[in-house]
């Protein structure tokens, strides 16, 4: 899983930072969580064209996470798009959808999905959870994740004298298998490899559901609006302060996280760094372009 930071600004873009987006690559997946204003100038700089993308989540439909979805739209129809494009998000995304498609006379074909907490889309490779979060309005948050594997044990099936063979693939399904009259179980010959998980919050209050969603995640990333200094106003706009951000990984127990989503006060980012490597030591910035594998 490969994670690109197409825009790391809170609701103002900034000299250095678009407004907010991310692009998670998996596969043959090209999938895009909020789309601001710039995206798809984000994704031309980074050498992705438009039409490859295979998805969209959308947190919530406040302006600064959305107004990028007509520029990219039109793009799609320009290169003749002939896929259905999947866009997941809250209550309201479809009417939104028809607006766009309405005032811009574009014929994308566009698949919405008005989504609720749970799991909301799933293949045999990763699924994705959501989980409705407290902003101003509607908003989710997101949990990609990796399917379990089942890898063979090689040393296991010397045994068996069982090398390359078709049962192999039902043994990795979970299936026991019968070799040659010997009766042979899947989790004595395989060895169960736990999915990578990231998940994503934005736009949020501290709450319960941030630390549900991201339990135990390879990767956080994560809205950091304001400074601990001015935790009132994070609380009255309903957005995460680093210490938040960092008390979440902590309680979740993740592995890394990474904040973003920064107000345009901030032109040192290390004052939130050094707030949140305080509470979680394995924290970093986002920066427009960053790529992590996880």
């Amino acid at each position: 899983m490969e994670i690109i930071f197409l825009g790391t600004s809170g609701m103002h873009p900034t000299k250095e930072r678009n407004l907010f987006s991310v692009l998670v690559r998996y596969k043959s997946e090209n999938i895009l969580i909020d789309c601001g204003e710039g995206t798809q100038r984000q994704m031309r700089i980074i050498g992705l064209k438009t039409p490859k993308i295979s998805r969209i989540f959308l947190t919530h439909l406040h302006g600064d996470h959305i107004n990028g979805l007509p520029g990219l739209i039109q793009n799609l129809q320009a290169n003749q798009y002939s896929k259905g494009l999947d866009i997941y998000g809250p209550t309201g995304t479809r009417e939104l959808m028809k607006h766009i498609l309405e005032i811009t006379r574009f014929r994308i074909k566009i698949n919405v999905h008005e989504i609720v907490s749970g799991v909301v889309y799933k293949d045999e490779d990763f699924h994705v959870e959501a989980i409705e979060l407290k902003h101003s309005i509607k908003v989710y948050g997101y949990s990609i994740i990796e399917n379990d594997k089942r890898r063979i044990n090689l040393d296991y099936l010397k045994k068996f004298n069982l090398k390359k063979h078709i049962l192999l693939g039902d043994l990795q399904k979970g299936k026991d298998i019968v070799y040659e009259g010997k009766k042979i179980k899947a989790k004595d010959a395989t060895i169960l490899v736990k999915g990578k998980k990231l998940t994503l919050i934005t736009d949020t209050v501290y709450c319960d559901n941030c630390v549900k969603l991201s339990k135990d995640a390879d990767l956080l990333v994560s809205e950091c609006t304001y400074s601990d200094k001015l935790k009132d106003l994070a609380k009255e706009r309903k957005h995460l302060t680093a210490v938040d951000a960092a008390t979440i990984a902590k309680k979740a127990k993740v592995k890394k996280l990474i904040i973003t989503h920064f107000s345009q006060r901030y032109n040192d980012l290390s004052i939130l760094l050094k707030e949140a490597n305080k509470v979680f030591k394995n924290t970093y910035v986002a920066k427009d372009f960053m790529k992590i594998k996880i």
